[in-house]
């Protein structure tokens, strides 16, 4: 959002406020959290497990010499899966080095967890499903926020904001619309648009109703929570289960 929120959150979540939240989130039925930092988390996840959590993890990996070896991640947190970084992998499949992407595929399996590629944009997904990879999951942005300048150019005028990414209306069909194309579970994520759907409740429950609506019963969401002034865990947690009911 900015360089100041984004100091302020990460002042805010110093590791003993991280297991707090993730403690409360297994307290109101949350049971798998998305991380990107192994170095960090893999105390805060020992701690977690000493209290008696049964929470899941899921790495977000860039892949890499100068990230986290693979061994190691599965070491020090022991994940339920290690998935390619969103970014990266639309980066590296547009100067067609997707070899990379399928090669890292290969090493966290080989690191005997599950295997998984997040994406912005919907045509990496389409195509690692089309090619057959040996893919197990799938994280899939609800807006293409990697759009080079050129492509930019060509999108209409109206998006839903704009600060420092372009969020467009239409990127979330887009997405969902892949996302049941294809068999393996899906987590979606951005949903809330990096928090900038957030201005009132109407719109983040508004927000998860379209989400669940336009999802395989087997797929799910990532959040990103800020609980310093209200209470986002419960909600999501009952707009969670107010729409998979349906």
């Amino acid at each position: 959002m900015s360089p100041i929120l984004d100091r302020h959150m990460k002042e805010y979540f110093t590791p003993k406020r991280i297991v707090e939240f993730l403690w409360t989130c297994e307290q109101e039925g949350i049971n798998a959290h998305q991380f990107s930092r192994p170095e960090e988390m893999s105390g805060v996840f020992r701690e977690l497990r000493e209290r008696g959590s049964k929470m899941k993890f899921i790495c977000l990996h860039a892949g890499g010499p100068q990230r986290t070896p693979v061994d190691k991640v599965v070491k020090d947190t022991q994940p339920i899966a290690i998935v390619h970084h969103g970014g990266v992998t639309d980066r590296l499949f547009r100067e067609g080095k997707s070899r990379e992407v399928h090669d890292f595929v290969k090493r966290v399996h080989d690191a005997g967890v599950l295997a998984g590629v997040s994406a912005h944009n919907p045509d990496c997904i389409k195509q690692i499903a089309d090619e057959g990879w040996p893919v197990d999951l799938f994280m899939a942005c609800f807006y293409y926020l990697t759009r080079t300048p050129e492509e930019l150019d060509k999108m209409p005028p109206v998006v839903t904001v704009e600060v420092g990414y372009s969020f467009f209306a239409s990127d979330p069909m887009a997405m969902t619309k892949v996302i049941r194309q294809v068999d393996q579970p899906c987590l979606g994520f951005k949903i809330l648009a990096a928090g900038r759907m957030c201005s009132r409740k109407q719109k983040v429950e508004a927000a998860f109703k379209f989400a669940f609506e336009h999802l395989k019963p087997s797929d799910g969401v990532i959040v990103g929570m800020y609980p310093r002034y209200q209470n986002q865990v419960g909600q999501n947690a009952k707009y969670t289960r107010m729409f998979t009911a349906l």
